[in-house]
């Protein structure tokens, strides 16, 4: 069930009034929201939604792994503003993902709003995004790759050593599920951008038909072939063999 949506539109004021300028990889800048109050209060939330939380400190590539992750959760454009910062609250963990948009049509309504000198600057956009989002794919996956490898050295460590008390194991297994289930929500939001970058391009298309399309096609096609090899990846299995969470859940 979800929460009420009083408390959604609260937290994304909140959220709103803390991410007026932006940092690294497009997420908003350090401060003491970002730094001390959502770290906390995103991992009270999972508890109580009785997701996995564990209060171990985050490694480098682990915390690099999640800086990269937002920009894939957010919005494929700036324009879905309320989205937004329904997407930057549920990376925090403040809220669950399903609050996110599955509505692929909304790229398109941002892509066409206002007002533009030819259909050209459209489908340009649309090839950027797509390129940008590509070019950006690597560099996680890289991390995905380092931060699978030590979860399987560290439950390892914590089922065989024996100076490694019974309570950290928990806590251990917790973070191994938060870092594969980001990798799964991270696939299902590129999944639902690809999606989305489709539907604005036939939709595109059949309003303003342009020579342009050809290259939003391709921009488009060579994301999905990038995409691929992350979500085949091997992980540890932390939700069971062969099973992978609807949504994300660590």
């Amino acid at each position: 069930m979800r929460p009420p949506l009083a408390g959604l539109l609260a937290g994304a004021l909140v959220s709103a009034c803390s991410a007026a300028t932006t940092g690294d990889l497009g997420r908003p800048r350090p401060n003491l929201w970002s730094e001390l109050v959502a770290p906390e209060a995103g991992f009270w939330s999972a508890t109580m939604r009785g997701e996995a939380a564990s209060y171990f400190r985050l490694t480098d590539d682990e915390e690099r792994l999640r800086d990269r992750a937002w920009r894939f959760v957010m919005p494929s454009h700036e324009r879905s503003v309320f989205e937004g910062e329904v997407s930057n609250l549920a990376h925090q963990r403040i809220l669950p993902v399903v609050y996110q948009s599955t509505d692929v049509s909304d790229y398109f309504r941002a892509l066409t709003s206002g007002s533009f000198a030819s259909q050209a600057s459209r489908y340009n956009r649309l090839a950027e995004d797509a390129n940008a989002d590509r070019l950006l794919i690597g560099p996680f996956r890289a991390d995905a790759g380092r931060v699978v490898s030590m979860d399987r050295v560290r439950m390892r460590t914590a089922e065989l050593s024996p100076d490694v008390p019974a309570e950290k194991r928990g806590p251990a297994e917790a973070r191994v599920v938060e870092n594969e289930g980001l990798i799964f929500w991270v696939c299902e939001r590129l999944d639902f951008r690809i999606r989305s970058y489709r539907h604005a391009l036939a939709n595109l298309v059949v309003a303003m038909p342009s020579r342009e399309a050809v290259k939003a096609e391709r921009a488009i096609m060579a994301l999905e072939m990038e995409a691929r090899p992350l979500c085949q990846m091997p992980l540890n299995g932390a939700f069971g063999e062969g099973k992978r969470p609807v949504v994300y859940k660590g």
